[in-house]
Order: structure tokens, then C-alpha cells, then sequence
């Protein structure tokens, strides 16, 4: 593939799983393979733009690629693709996506092609869609009355409002998530 293709590189410690992602990324990507953190950071540098990173692994875990990408100041998005259930910790983590596994290929493919799309934004837009992520992740996780009771979640709510405005004043009157998200997919068509 030309060199002009996006990168990702997937950080997967099951051999198979590794492949099947591989597989079915490879005709839109350039894919590069690495079969644990310590070699996933070997691999990472500028070319990488999105990183598919499993949560545990023997050694070097996926929270510590995570936070190695976000101290080094790496230039690329990072999904989460893991079996790990997501709690409350997640608030603290500097990924842009999370994806439960088993992942179905379109989920996969669908959450590339987002990632890719979000490095485009600002930096504030960036943050907008991170919260927004794990907002929805701890959403379909949690119940009601543990949302409610947790403080952080509180405050990922009050920031994203915050956000919502700021970044709404510059787009021009938008009033929900959906209709946010729809908008900047429309901005990016024309």
C-alpha cells in the first residue's frame, strides 16, 4: 500500500485476534502488527495515526502504552479494544474510543474511520469526543443510581456541558449530542 495511507498499529497479545483485526483493516490501511506493549511502543512514532490497544496483556499492560502515548505526546488516536469491563477508572484514561470485546468488523472499521476523522479537530473538539465516549461507555455499563452517586461522572457531565456551549457558539446553535456530531459529519461532507 502507498506510504500516503493511514497507519494503524494493533497492539494484541492473542496471535489470532490480531490477525482477524489485521484482516479486515487491511484494504483500507496500512496495518502494522505488535504482539505486546513492549514491542507496541517499540512500534509507535509519528507515522502511527491510530492505535488498536488491548487493555490486558502479559508485561507492559494497554493502561501503560496508553499512558507512555499520552507522556511522550504521540500524535495519534487510541481505541481501547478490550475485554476488560469498563468502570469508573476509564474517566482518568486518555484513550479517544472503547470498544468491548467481542468487536464485530464493522464496529471495528466504523471506529477507525471516526478516530481518523476526530484527528482533523482541534484539540477542544478532540476532548469533546473523548468525554463524549466514555460518557456513553459508562452509560451502557452502569446503572442509574451509580451515575448519580459518582462524583467524577458528575463533573464529565458539567465539562461536557461546558464544552457543548463553547463549542456550539462557533458552530452555530447546537442543541444535543447527536445533533453535534451530526452537524461536524456535514461540515466534513462539504
Amino acid at each position: 500500500m502507498p506510504p500516503s495511507d493511514p497507519v494503524v498499529l494493533i497492539v494484541e497479545d492473542e496471535a489470532d485476534v490480531a490477525e482477524t483485526y489485521r484482516l479486515w483493516l487491511e484494504d483500507s490501511y496500512t496495518v502494522e502488527t505488535a504482539k505486546n506493549g513492549d514491542e507496541g511502543i517499540e512500534k509507535l512514532d509519528e507515522s502511527i495515526d491510530v492505535v488498536l490497544l488491548d487493555r490486558m496483556m502479559p508485561g507492559l499492560s494497554g493502561d501503560e502504552v496508553l499512558e507512555h502515548i499520552r507522556e511522550e505526546g504521540i500524535d495519534c488516536r487510541v481505541a481501547m479494544v478490550t475485554a476488560v469491563e469498563p468502570d469508573f477508572d476509564i474517566l482518568e484514561m486518555g484513550f479517544d474510543a472503547y470498544l468491548s470485546k467481542p468487536v464485530k468488523s464493522h464496529e471495528l472499521e466504523e471506529t477507525v474511520a471516526n478516530l481518523l476523522e476526530r484527528s482533523t479537530y482541534d484539540t477542544l473538539l478532540q476532548e469533546y469526543y473523548a468525554l463524549v465516549e466514555k460518557r456513553a461507555t459508562l452509560e451502557a455499563s452502569k446503572n442509574t443510581s451509580e451515575l448519580e452517586d459518582n462524583e467524577e461522572y458528575e463533573q464529565l457531565r458539567a465539562r461536557l456541558d461546558d464544552l457543548r456551549e463553547e463549542l456550539s457558539e462557533t458552530l452555530g446553535g447546537i442543541e444535543d449530542d447527536e445533533d453535534f456530531i451530526s452537524t461536524l459529519r456535514n461540515i466534513d461532507d462539504n
